[in-house]
């Protein structure tokens, strides 16, 4: 074996969490090298140039789960990155009116102008969410224990146990109920209003290709409630420059502590010997490693970079039946001018903050059972859910003077189309009825825009290594959830051959520009190393 360098450890991929696990092994003295496929870091999180002068993030577009323990070991601030809040966190128009989100109590004045009864039960339902959600910040920046494993596991189970016992009663229940009903069955509980339960169900079908009524589908309500942003708690911001500014922030954070990064260098195959990771083979050559994490989708470890002959069948099985798939149609547009929407504020400083907002066309949670029952039928929605951003009223570096960029983040559209159709014949039509759909809000918007980037479920995959085109590296269910992420055995971010980690969003606590997966594994790898595991 030529073995052209060595390092303690090398990690697959520069996304944002393969930055982080790197940053943190190499705060700890590890001699740590990060192999990139594509030209830049990133991953998912990165800004492009998508027509000339106009640039916007390409997948990920919005900051809130973005852990401020990163954020602050990293000092992701003094290497660039300054995140803003949106003025308005959302806004939900529909035929007759529209329903607003937002701090200072702005969301509570707004369901009340619906809906007086809703109002009172929007404290309940608040309160409820807040409680399961505060329970489960506990688990996000530690390891799950795993199945099968050993002294450790055990200890790691036991305070997980006792974190839950501490849990009231009420709160008990509103766990389970949070982690096994449909969000429409929880929004249809607390709330009567359409619009109001729209605004929330939302974040329900967010990634997730279900109907708002599929049992399990309320997690997701819980997940895009996680974050804060500019220290604000569940608050929604913008990375001045896009999400790459974070990545680029990220990149610096690495190399000021030793992180060696390589990109256009993509990965072919991981060296096993006798059970063992010894390192990676790339096309320059062999490098050695103690460790090798990867931040890669879990399919593309297990069934592209190992030979299957490493894995036990039983494993190789249940990759093969892991879930991606999270029917994501992505799209930036660049606009001659701001949009107007007919259904909107027109009097104070809402008239003119309500487009700094996550703007929801998705009115009704039958509306969005209905777009996921088309979409299952015929490959793509009727009627999809969209929601657009408009970052360039919070952000001038994204568009000339006078000029705006906006994101459009479509769901319900099949990565496998039926009757043998193709995203690369249907991408423009998809793309041309969003935009007309959207045009049905904003009368006129289709004539602003001067310039438009796609990405497909198979665009998502194959520009960014998310198969399926799932952008949470894997649907969120409580099947593919805390120890059972990827593989029930394989869950604390320690791949079933030894010296082999993950540290991506295939990991527990699951997708989002979080940073949680890459931190938790490097705390795994250190913390193995000193118990001498492996």
């Amino acid at each position: 074996m030529n073995t052209k360098q060595n390092y303690d450890a090398v990690i697959i991929g520069a996304g944002h969490n393969g930055l982080v696990c790197a940053y943190y092994l190499a705060r700890k003295g590890y001699k740590t090298i990060v192999l990139e496929r594509c030209n830049v870091v990133g991953g998912a999180a990165i800004t492009e140039e998508f027509h000339p002068g106009f640039r916007n993030s390409v997948a990920s577009y919005t900051v809130s789960l973005l852990q401020p323990k990163v954020i602050a070991d990293m000092q992701l601030e003094r290497h660039g990155l300054e995140v803003v809040l949106r003025k308005i966190d959302n806004f939900l128009p529909s035929d007759t009116g529209y329903l607003l989100a937002g701090g200072n109590g702005l969301t509570l004045r707004e369901i009340a102008r619906h809906s007086e009864r809703d109002a009172k039960r929007y404290v309940e339902y608040q309160a409820a969410l807040d409680s399961v959600v505060d329970c489960l910040r506990e688990f996000l920046l530690v390891a799950p224990p795993n199945a099968g494993g050993g002294l450790q596991d055990v200890l790691t189970l036991l305070k997980s146990a006792k974190i839950a016992h501490r849990l009231s009663l009420t709160t008990q229940r509103d766990l389970l109920a949070f982690f096994t009903k449909s969000a429409g069955e929880i929004l249809d509980y607390y709330f009567e209003n359409e619009r109001v339960k729209a605004l929330f169900g939302f974040d329900g079908v967010v990634g997730n290709f279900a109907s708002p009524y599929e049992p399990g589908s309320a997690y997701v309500l819980l997940h895009h409630v996680f974050g804060e942003a500019a220290g604000v708690r569940e608050a929604w911001g913008h990375a001045i420059g896009g999400m790459g500014s974070i990545t680029q922030a990220m990149r610096k954070a690495c190399e000021e502590a030793g992180v060696v990064i390589r990109t256009e260098c993509p990965v072919d195959s991981i060296q096993i010997e006798d059970g063992v990771a010894r390192g990676v083979n790339t096309a320059d050559g062999f490098i050695g490693a103690k460790i090798v994490a990867s931040s890669v989708h879990p399919k593309i470890l297990f069934e592209r970079l190992i030979d299957k002959q490493h894995l036990d069948q039983d494993f190789v099985s249940r990759i093969d039946q892991y879930q991606s798939h999270s029917a994501t149609f992505r799209m930036n547009v660049a606009l001659k001018e701001l949009p107007q929407f007919t259904q909107a504020p027109t009097q104070g400083q809402e008239a003119v903050d309500y487009l700094t907002s996550g703007i929801i066309m998705a009115p009704s949670l039958a509306y969005m059972h209905d777009a996921w029952l088309t979409a299952n039928e015929s490959g793509w929605s009727q009627k999809p859910i969209v929601e657009m951003l408009i970052p360039s009223t919070l952000d001038s570096t994204l568009a000339p003077t006078g000029q705006h960029v906006a994101s459009l983040f479509c769901q319900q559209f099949k990565f496998d189309l039926p009757e043998g159709r193709s995203w690369e014949s249907e991408r423009e039509s998809a793309a041309d009825h969003i935009i007309d759909m959207v045009d049905g809000y904003a009368p006129g918007f289709k004539s602003l825009i001067v310039g438009r980037q796609l990405l497909s479920p198979l665009d998502l995959e194959q520009k960014l290594g998310l198969i399926g085109g799932d952008i949470f590296h894997g649907r969120m269910s409580l099947d593919q959830l805390f120890s059972a992420r990827p593989v029930l055995g394989a869950g604390a971010y320690r791949a079933p051959l030894k010296n082999l980690y993950m540290c991506g969003s295939g990991t527990h606590p699951g997708g989002g520009v979080t940073g949680a997966p890459g931190h938790n594994a490097a705390n795994q790898i250190i913390r193995d190393r000193r118990w001498r595991f492996f």
